[in-house]
C-alpha cells in the first residue's frame, strides 16, 4: 500500500508540472460518489490547508434522473455529510440525462452520448456557479486506457490531457489525478471509510473500457511495469518515430 504522503506528493507533482492550480481559482469538483472523485474531493480540500496553495472547491453532484428507468437514485444525504465534514456545501444539479439516453435515444452504446450530456451539464453548473475550473477525478489508469482505447477502436496515438482549455465555456479542465494509479485511490478512500455511491446504470461493467482494463492486467503480468512505463513515454514522446504525411 502506498502511504499517504506519497500520494500527496503525486498529487502536487501533477499540479505542478502542469499548472493545474493557481492562487485564486475557484474550483468545480464534479462528485459522481465513486471512489476517484471522492478521493479527488479529500484530496483537494485538505490540499487547502499547504502554504502556497489557495484556492476554493466547489463540489457538483449530478442527479441522472434513474427513477425514469425505474431504477433508484443513489442516497444523497451520506455524500452531503461528507461535504460537510469538509466545510463544503454539495450543489446539486437535477438533469433527465438518464431518460434521454435510455429511452428518448434508446442508445445501442450508451456511454458516449451519457458522458458528453454529464460534462455539458457540469461545465453549465460550473460556470453558473462563478468556477473558472473543473476538476475530474481521472486516474493513471484512465489515462493509459484510454489511449489503448483510441488505438484499438479509432487508430490514433491519443489520450487526454491533464490541462485543456474549453473556449466555448472559458473553463479550464484539469485532472490532478493523473500520476495515481487507481489502487492508491482505492486503498486511501478505505483507509479514510470515504463513502461511494452505488452505480445504478445498466451499462455499468460492460464497456469497451472495462475490455480494455482487463487488456492492460493481462499485459501487466508480462510487463510489471508497463502502466509506469506509458505514463513515462506519454512525457518523453517523440516524432520521429512517427509517420508525418504531407
Amino acid at each position: 500500500m502506498n502511504s499517504e504522503k506519497w500520494v500527496r506528493t503525486r498529487l502536487r507533482r501533477a499540479i505542478q508540472d502542469f499548472n493545474l492550480i493557481e492562487p485564486g481559482d475557484r474550483i468545480a469538483i464534479g462528485v459522481s460518489g465513486g471512489k476517484d472523485s471522492m478521493a479527488l474531493l479529500y484530496l483537494l480540500a485538505n490540499l487547502k490547508y499547504y502554504r502556497g496553495f489557495h484556492f476554493s472547491l466547489v463540489p457538483i453532484h449530478l442527479v441522472l434522473g434513474w427513477e425514469s428507468l425505474g431504477l433508484t437514485n443513489p442516497n444523497l444525504e451520506v455524500l452531503k455529510t461528507s461535504c460537510s465534514s469538509l466545510s463544503l456545501p454539495l450543489h446539486v444539479e437535477t438533469t433527465q440525462i438518464a431518460e434521454i439516453v435510455f429511452q428518448a435515444r434508446q442508445e445501442t452504446h450508451p456511454c458516449s452520448l451519457c458522458a458528453k450530456m454529464r460534462r455539458g451539464a457540469l461545465h453549465n453548473a460550473a460556470v453558473n456557479l462563478g468556477c473558472n475550473k473543473v476538476a475530474l477525478g481521472h486516474h493513471a489508469d484512465d489515462v493509459i486506457e484510454t489511449l489503448f482505447l483510441n488505438l484499438f477502436y479509432t487508430g490514433q496515438l491519443a489520450t487526454f490531457s491533464p490541462r485543456t482549455y474549453l473556449s466555448k465555456k472559458n473553463l479550464v479542465l484539469i485532472r490532478p489525478l493523473v500520476y495515481l494509479p487507481e489502487k492508491a485511490l482505492t486503498d486511501l478512500a478505505r483507509t479514510h471509510s470515504l463513502p461511494t455511491l452505488h452505480n445504478p446504470c445498466p451499462a455499468s461493467g460492460r464497456t469497451k473500457r472495462q475490455e480494455v482494463k482487463h487488456i492492460v492486467h493481462l499485459l501487466e503480468a508480462y510487463y510489471p511495469d508497463i502502466r509506469d512505463k506509458v505514463l513515462t513515454a506519454l512525457g518523453n514522446r517523440s516524432l520521429d518515430g512517427i509517420w508525418i504525411r504531407n
